[in-house]
């Protein structure tokens, strides 16, 4: 009878063990619901197993699921993943398995933020928006030569070596660390791009062309006249005519700049100043496009020397002044901001 009794104690126990297998087999298998987008889970430094399982059966239930915080803890010890959980934001999506959704937390495969460095920004304006990011903010007090030292350029200026994109970083990631990535795909880039470059190009350097391209950035309206206004600058360039560009002006007068562009601005010198200075400026003005560095690369092949602004982002293009004095009379009909080139 004692033997019977005890078999009976085992078989329940074996059971009631394959039960529990199954259904923590099942419960990791499935989802946490059947709906929904893609969500952010933010486990803080310190948070417990307790505590993720709370957020997760808050968005369980969200998604239309029913797994519970118990059910999610529970597996969690059993599985032995309880302790492994990294702090972190962690992108989940609710119709993954639950055992799918517990490796990534426990692996610690944090979802990379991520930063926008525009087209045509100069280094005061992508400092504006580092500092908006969850980083560690390192690079806030450097000017363009404190920045190129630090980053190891090979320019005195870090001015338009920052390669325009979208970047991933961790939180808490140095401001410098992105950067230095920024610039070494701008470096790897630019170079490759120089070595395919047209003939007869008024460049010595990739860095003169990389200029170049800052100011084709700045001034072009249109994507689809860059290389119209590549050509006029070359073009300008081999007469040799001074480059008189607007945005190098501005670039020079820096931090004190208003909006308004006056005839007293335009004849007052600085380095930047190609109304009055002959050549390039003697460093970029901006982060350059790819785009704008294959146009710099690669002008249009015509003679044109002028173009001025249409109203509609667009410009009209001349070879000579009489035929650029027409356009101007057409186009600027008002006063605009940008002046006609």
């Amino acid at each position: 009878m004692n033997l019977l009794f005890k078999y009976k104690k085992v078989a329940i126990f074996l059971l009631s063990l394959l039960l529990i297998i199954f259904w923590g087999a099942t419960r990791l298998a499935s989802p946490l619901g059947d709906k929904g987008q893609t969500q952010t889970l933010t486990i803080a430094k310190g948070a417990g197993a307790s505590t993720v399982a709370e957020q997760l059966a808050k968005m369980s239930r969200a998604s239309g699921g029913s797994v519970t915080a118990f059910e999610i803890e529970t597996l969690s010890l059993l599985t032995g993943r309880s302790n492994d959980y990294k702090m972190g934001d962690y992108d989940i999506n609710p119709k993954a398995s639950l055992s799918s959704i517990l490796d990534k937390i426990a692996r610690g495969e944090i979802a990379p933020l991520k930063i926008r460095i525009a087209e045509g920004a100069t280094w005061a304006q992508i400092k504006s928006v580092l500092l908006k990011a969850d980083m560690q903010h390192d690079a806030q007090e450097l000017d363009v030569k404190q920045l190129a030292t630090v980053l190891k350029l090979d320019t005195a200026s870090a001015e338009g070596m920052i390669f325009p994109d979208t970047y991933q970083y961790r939180r808490g990631e140095a401001e410098t660390a992105v950067l230095s990535r920024a610039a070494q795909i701008l470096h790897s880039r630019l170079n490759a791009a120089w070595d395919k470059r047209a003939e007869g190009l008024p460049y010595k350097t990739p860095y003169e062309a990389l200029t170049m391209a800052s100011i084709i950035e700045k001034e072009t309206g249109a994507a689809e006249d860059r290389a119209m206004v590549a050509a006029v600058f070359v073009n300008r360039l081999k007469v040799p005519m001074r480059l008189q560009t607007d945005p190098t002006v501005i670039y020079g007068i820096g931090a004190d700049f208003n909006g308004n562009l006056t005839k007293a601005d335009l004849q007052t010198d600085t380095p930047f100043n190609t109304y009055t200075q002959d050549g390039l400026p003697p460093t970029p003005i901006a982060t350059a496009s790819m785009a704008s560095i294959e146009a710099a690369l690669h002008p249009a092949d015509s003679k044109v020397l002028y173009f001025v602004a249409r109203g509609d982002g667009s410009s009209e293009f001349s070879e000579t002044l009489s035929e650029h004095n027409a356009a101007v009379k057409k186009y600027q009909l008002n006063p605009v901001k940008k002046s006609a080139q």
